[in-house]
């Protein structure tokens, strides 16, 4: 760190020597070119850099730039952005055209920025006007459905959770698979920040504040996440926060509050009476005429309550005597109208020589199920100074503290409160007759205790400060600039499970605690020449070293034995029991080339090479290098095209081809690692663990991208049509190794995997004018993903990677559904069947264990995703909708075994779900269920519970008026807007079998997590 810090401090004084050219004030006034009435509030950049202002009330405007300034940019939303030379005018006037929003937008790429039309990746670019109107805890809630091509999945509902975001499909089977996020220009620690694997996640992204963010940029092809490289092959996400522009200040409020619940109800659990049904169902079938049980079906219940054995006990005769009162535990668990809050204050301005944004915000979110909530404090300064007319400082700073109360999510879940919903029987009371909590008088331990008792606590602290400086040197066109960024990460979570009753009750009381700190680093140097040449020749070149160095600092600690009830900290347990502790350090460090050329904006080259060095591998195999060639060719500048332009706005294509890396894997897999356990013969000792391969290298994807971009009838109708394939090689996946290694495997590069699709944009302005504005627009996605190639073993054979219902093979999709196929239920006996093998014959057994596991012919990765929006405006009135769409997969019913199978665990240990009324009764019945029977049966995994996972949700509804100048001025403010939106408010499924939430984990599988949201929420913006 002294290293760098004695770098940028040179940097610094080189600098600072260079302050003695001048600047030149450019004024002018820009208007509407429709009307000719002036334009305030127009954005006026010096191109290439973050000098600006906006233009007065009279659309005047008077901006300071440096003497090596070549173009400025003059931008308005809805306005065709207008690119004009300098030229050493000190006055220059501009009339803006009106078009569709962002067709030549400004596109934040992460190192550089580029207007759309010469863009020769593909990109999506998001705005902050977009999020303003969508509090979320996590800002990548904001994409689904906005980009094609993005599949954006909850695991869970829990506010702050984790999100599943995977580009272009899966890349890889063993290394990561979710983009690299870049805030401000620097590549960002993110995923999840929690120290539980069964409790809630916690997203790093949720400890951001939406309402800061200005754009976010999806880059999806080589041409744009080459520069990248090793952590560009899943696509990048580039954030970039607001700042503030030259002028008054601008203070902006708003403040949100609504309510939540589930987004579908989910599986109806069954009523007491028909688990009581259901129960008397087994003991018929499985004992008729044996052990006193009636041949008589109606005569068993009977029989039961009074000569039976009762493995229920008084609890199920009191129930019978109480009227067969229900628990109503869904009740119990749900928290209804879950509220949601938050506000926001914000304020920016500035001169002509220095600019800033100051915010604060607080977000406040529950649970849709009891006892889980999550809060965030944020706040943030960016500054830009001119420090003299060639040196700039800028700097952009965020803190926030984040705090989850979780629950148990993916195990332990007969102490999660959402299982209880289908585990609890329903002789069970929540409450005893006094109205206290029932405490010890339940199957299952009371969601109401473990709410009120257990903790499950995440606290996150984040600081993230960027600090740069940017000298314009004497020669024209050439800056030279350095950046350094901290990222530093303070997370704490608390377990503790209480001595009465739950999983803390059989050791007087357990807890246990984890420390998390993570610093990352990054340092940048960038030096950018801007050349212009006669004729149209424009060229822009970037050489950028980057370092960044990642550090974690990981501490834990557990015990049991807790001297008395509500005393929760470590030290009032009597009995400690584990501690561990460790240290991760990783670093990458990188050279990159950038060049961009246009040719009178007409022809478009892109070239990029990175070459980047990985500490994660050995020293040999440390350096790889990555690039990308990329071009484009805007045909309506063309004369042949002239005839056309009353019709063709604007025509591009484009296309790309490079490669990218994934480095996503653990680290120090290249060397022979040790574990070690702390009670070996009553010692500590230590074992092989990794056998380690220093020949491992990177994962590598080649990526090719076509595509067109249009705009027609003077940009009323704008999209986007491409096609894109990626082929992964070197996969990083696991061999045998011979016993006398003592290891089972090694990791080595082997292996292809491809992913390939056509992605689809379209926009319509159906009506555009100054009271009333109609327009819908959609996004499309296609992906096909295939295993190629597999590591082979010892004999030549390749080597699947096999689970109980799922397989990688080469010619099918990675983790694709491989498992009996159930033939239905024999009307005859009521027997379960399933075909033993359907790819030979319809040959069927009742046998599960002679049913061949066959692909079902999918896997849980959607093939289309699509996004729908809409927009009506009329004289202040507006509303927007979004859609989104995802299908041609597969989801699997994780814990049926517990909730519809056919035996004790749905009828009598747990309660189990209505669909099991389905059942065969008698010879003849035509039923999606076999027979009860009163047995404990294995675990039997099956077609039967694998559906169709296509789904549809209207995502977002906003509805809201925007008051005209005529009030705002009365009251003294400079704008008011009121609305509100709805979140989830419709979801349509496929398969009418999958009563569960569609959005699943990224395994496919559905489980006991809290759902995704619906939502009403009103709020109100404020500008003075």
């Amino acid at each position: 760190m002294r290293r760098l810090a004695l770098i940028a401090s040179l940097i610094l004084f080189v600098g600072l020597n260079a302050m003695f050219a001048q600047t030149t004030t450019i004024t002018g006034a820009v208007t509407d070119s429709e009307s000719g009435e002036p334009m305030p509030g127009v954005s006026v950049v010096v191109r290439g850099t973050t000098i600006g202002t906006v233009t007065n009330v009279d659309g005047n405007y008077s901006l300071s730039v440096p003497n090596d300034a070549t173009n400025l940019l003059f931008s308005f939303v809805g306005m065709t952005t207008q690119d004009i030379v300098i030229a050493g005018n000190t006055t220059i006037n501009v009339a803006l055209v009106s078009e569709a929003i962002g067709v030549d937008e400004v596109v934040v790429m992460g190192y550089t920025t580029a207007r759309k039309s010469e863009v020769t990746g593909s990109s999506v670019q998001v705005g902050g006007e977009t999020l303003a109107n969508m509090p979320v805890a996590s800002v990548d809630q904001a994409l689904q459905g906005r980009v094609a091509g993005v599949s954006i999945s909850q695991a869970s509902g829990t506010p702050g959770s984790a999100q599943n975001v995977r580009i272009r499909g899966r890349s890889s089977i063993t290394a990561g698979n979710e983009p690299l996020y870049v805030i401000n220009g620097v590549p960002m620690v993110s995923g999840d920040a929690s120290a539980t694997t069964s409790g809630s996640s916690m997203s790093v992204l949720a400890s951001l504040n939406s309402s800061d963010i200005e754009t976010i940029t999806v880059l999806k092809d080589a041409s744009a996440t080459a520069a990248y490289g090793a952590r560009g092959a899943n696509g990048v996400i580039v954030i970039t926060t607001k700042s503030g522009k030259s002028g008054k200040a601008n203070i902006n409020f708003s403040a949100n509050y609504g309510f939540s619940n589930d987004a579908i109800d989910g599986p109806s659990v069954l009523k007491g009476v028909e688990a009581e049904e259901l129960y008397y169902d087994a003991i018929y079938n499985t004992y008729q005429g044996n052990y006193g049980v009636p041949t008589d079906r109606s005569l068993v219940q009977d029989w039961y309550l009074t000569e039976g054995y009762n493995v229920f006990g008084d609890t199920y005769k009191n129930w019978v005597d109480d009227g067969r009162k229900e628990g109503n535990w869904e009740d119990v668990i749900t928290n209804d109208n879950a509220p949601m809050q938050e506000y926001n204050l914000s304020a920016s301005g500035g001169s002509d020589k220095m600019t800033y944004y100051t915010s604060v915000g607080y977000f406040n979110q529950e649970a849709t199920v009891i006892g889980s909530e999550f809060e965030r404090i944020s706040g943030s300064l960016n500054l830009s100074a001119e420090l003299t007319d060639k040196l700039t400082f800028s700097t952009n700073n965020s803190a926030s503290h984040s705090y989850q109360d979780g629950l148990l999510e993916t195990s332990a879940y007969f102490s999660s409160p959402r299982a209880v919903k289908y585990f609890m029987p329903s002789v069970d009371q929540p409450y005893l007759e006094d109205g206290s909590i029932n405490i010890q008088n339940t199957s299952l331990p009371n969601p109401l205790w473990i709410a009120q008792e257990d903790i499950d606590d995440s606290k996150l602290t984040r600081i993230i400060s960027t600090n740069s400086l940017r000298w314009a040197t004497p020669v024209k066109g050439l800056s030279l600039s350095t950046k350094l960024s901290i990222d530093y990460q303070v997370y704490n979570y608390k377990r503790y499970r209480n001595p009465i009753r739950g999983d803390g009750d059989g050791t007087n009381g357990y807890g246990w605690q984890a420390n998390r700190n993570r610093a990352n680093y990054v340092f940048q140097n960038v030096a950018n020449y801007v050349m212009q040449l006669d004729g149209g020749h424009d060229f822009d070149f970037n050489l950028i070293q980057e370092y960044q160095k990642n550090r974690l600092y990981y501490l834990e600690a557990d015990a049991d034995n807790f001297s008395d009830v509500g005393l929760t900290n470590l030290n009032s347990a009597g009995n400690p029991t584990t501690a561990n502790s460790w240290f991760t350090d990783w670093s990458v460090a990188s050279y990159l080339g950038m060049v961009h050329y246009s040719y009178q904006g007409k022809y478009i080259v892109d070239a990029t090479y990175r070459r980047e060095g990985s500490s994660r591998f050995a020293p040999d195999n440390r350096w790889g290098n990555f690039w990308a060639l990329g071009g484009a060719w805007n045909l309506h500048h063309e004369s042949f095209m002239s005839n056309l332009s009353s019709v063709v706005s604007s025509l591009k294509l484009r296309g790309s081809y490079g490669v990218t890396g994934n480095a996503e894997i653990a680290l120090n897999q290249f060397e022979p690692l040790l574990n070690f356990d702390s009670d070996y013969a009553g010692e500590g000792a230590s074992y092989p663990g990794v056998f380690g391969n220093e020949d491992l290298s990177w994962e590598t994807s080649y990526s090719l991208d076509l595509g067109i971009d249009f705009g027609l009838f003077n940009n009323k109708v704008t999209g986007a049509l491409g096609y894109y394939r990626r082929e992964t090689k070197d996969m990083l996946l696991g061999v045998p190794l011979s016993l006398t290694t003592g290891h089972t495997d090694q990791d080595i590069n082997v292996g292809r995997m491809e992913n390939k699709g056509f992605e689809m944009e379209l926009n319509v302005d159906i009506i555009r004018s100054s009271d009333f504005n109609l327009s819908i627009g959609g996004n499309l996605g296609t992906n096909d993903n295939e295993v190629l190639e597999l590591a082979k073993d010892l004999n030549g054979e390749e080597i699947n990677i096999t689970s109980t219902i799922d397989r990688v093979e080469t010619g099918h999709p990675v983790y694709g559904w491989y498992m009996p196929t159930w033939a239905g239920v024999d009307p005859d006996t009521g027997d379960e069947t399933w075909f033993i093998d359907p790819t030979v014959d319809e040959t069927t057994t009742t046998n599960f264990n002679e049913a061949e596991q066959v692909w079902q012919g999918g896997s849980a990765i959607p093939k289309i995703t699509a996004g729908m929006n809409l927009h009506v405006d009329f004289k202040g009135v507006f509303l927007d909708a979004t859609g989104y769409y995802a299908g041609g997969h597969k989801v699997y019913e994780g814990w049926h075994r517990y909730t519809n199978g056919t035996d004790l665990f749905s009828v009598s240990w747990y309660q189990g779900i209505d669909v099991l009324m389905d059942r065969w009764q008698q010879p003849g019945d035509e039923a999606r269920f076999g027979k009860i029977e009163y047995t404990a049966r294995p675990w039997q995994r099956h077609s039967k519970f694998l559906y169709d996972g296509d789904y549809f949700r209207l995502r977002d509804m906003t509805i809201g008026y925007d008051f005209n100048s005529r009030v705002t001025d009365a009251i003294g403010i400079g704008a008011l807007r009121v609305y509100v939106r709805g979140t989830n408010l419709y979801t349509w499924v496929k398969d009418e079998n999958l009563k569960y939430d569609p959005e699943v984990d990224t395994d496919g599988e559905t489980g006991m997590a809290t759902p995704p949201i619906k939502s009403f929420i009103f709020g109100v913006n404020l500008k003075f």
